[in-house]
């Protein structure tokens, strides 16, 4: 859910500029809705010359912007990039449709078996998505600024870093935080631990520096806060532009997500999906994706090339599952949806 999310809003980025160079179409065309900085630009241009199928490119900043435009049809997409629960909410909505994987080879042959498990928690026949990037939500703390131990969620109510903390201005994320921190699922739908949840964050509002989603990450690369949420994909690029920072996953547990590439129901060019999936799915081309946005890639073969052995064994990028507390969001449905929202928005009401 996750994702360098410095939103560009460029719509049809890559159309204008090989037009411009004189690029034609004779494949017809893809239009891609993707996260905002979340793939190299140049694996575009490579499918284009190698297919000739025209990428129309938008970008979005959240699932729950990403949604409504699709649900509604207006505009027609053919590949879209949605999280986990996103995937569950659509597929219950019958909005994706059926991916022929005879088309989409390197799926199969290239992820890693224990990713399509995990996706069998959200699509439960492996029948409407392939991974694409996953990882974890987790803590990133300035060294020179935070002189204590930071295993816990509790960190990030401690009155000593007033004004330091960053939070995600997410829904399901923030209260994942608080759940966590209290010992709850955070899926539960129990309006009595939701409500602790609730009060705990509203409580937390006075130290908090800023409800953020791209900005934490260049925010704690210029030493602007001691403490933010942030997923594991960006902490692994601010590690790379201040080795001052340090990622943790609090002991309490955490969100374990993965982004997924599907094909709408009604979409135009549902072939050249496939083809656009499949090409997204080849080693190098996943291996160039990885070193672009620095998300933990589910490509095994990718994984295998990767030629910096730090990276390759790094606890950020692929840790080892098993010794965290590891959830996934679910779909909680339109009432669940409607709950977490209404007590969010009184979270950021609260004086």
């Amino acid at each position: 859910m996750k994702k360098k999310f410095m939103l560009f809003l460029v719509a049809a980025v890559s159309a204008l500029a090989l037009t411009a160079c004189g690029k034609t179409n004779e494949g017809g065309t893809v239009a891609v809705y993707n996260w905002g900085e979340y793939i190299d630009p140049e694996t575009l241009e490579m499918f284009e010359e190698e297919t000739g199928i025209r990428v129309i490119y938008d970008e979005y900043e959240t699932n729950e912007l990403m949604y409504p435009k699709v649900a509604a049809g207006a505009t027609k997409y053919d590949v879209i990039c949605p999280s986990d629960y996103m995937v569950e909410k659509m597929i219950k909505e019958d909005l994706l449709k059926e991916i022929n994987f005879d088309n989409v080879p390197n799926a199969k042959a290239n992820i890693g078996a224990q990713y399509w498990e995990q996706s069998r928690q959200f699509d439960p026949e492996n029948k409407y998505s392939v991974p694409y990037c996953w990882g974890t939500v987790g803590i990133l703390y300035n060294k020179t600024m935070v002189d204590e131990p930071v295993d816990s969620w509790n960190i990030l109510w401690d009155e000593k870093y007033s004004g330091q903390i960053l939070m995600q201005d997410s829904v399901r994320d923030i209260f994942m935080v608080a759940l966590r921190k209290n010992g709850y699922s955070m899926n539960t739908l129990n309006e009595e631990e939701l409500n602790v949840a609730k009060n705990d964050l509203i409580a937390q509002k006075p130290l908090v520096q800023a409800y953020v989603i791209d900005e934490v990450r260049d925010k704690m690369i210029g030493n602007e806060a001691a403490l933010g949420v942030i997923y594991s994909g960006e902490a692994i690029f601010t590690q790379r532009e201040n080795p001052d920072l340090e990622y943790v996953v609090p002991k309490e547990g955490t969100n374990v997500w993965i982004d997924n590439w599907v094909i709408p129901k009604n979409a135009e060019n549902p072939e050249n999906a496939e083809k656009f999936i499949d090409f997204m799915c080849r080693p190098d081309i996943a291996l160039m994706n990885f070193d672009y946005i620095t998300y933990s890639t589910p490509n095994d073969a990718a994984k295998e090339l990767i030629e910096d052995d730090d990276i390759r064994n790094s606890n950020i990028a692929f840790p080892d599952l098993s010794k965290y507390q590891l959830e996934t969001f679910s779909y909680l449905g339109p009432d669940g949806d409607e709950l977490y929202n209404n007590l969010y928005k009184e979270i950021k009401s609260a004086e």
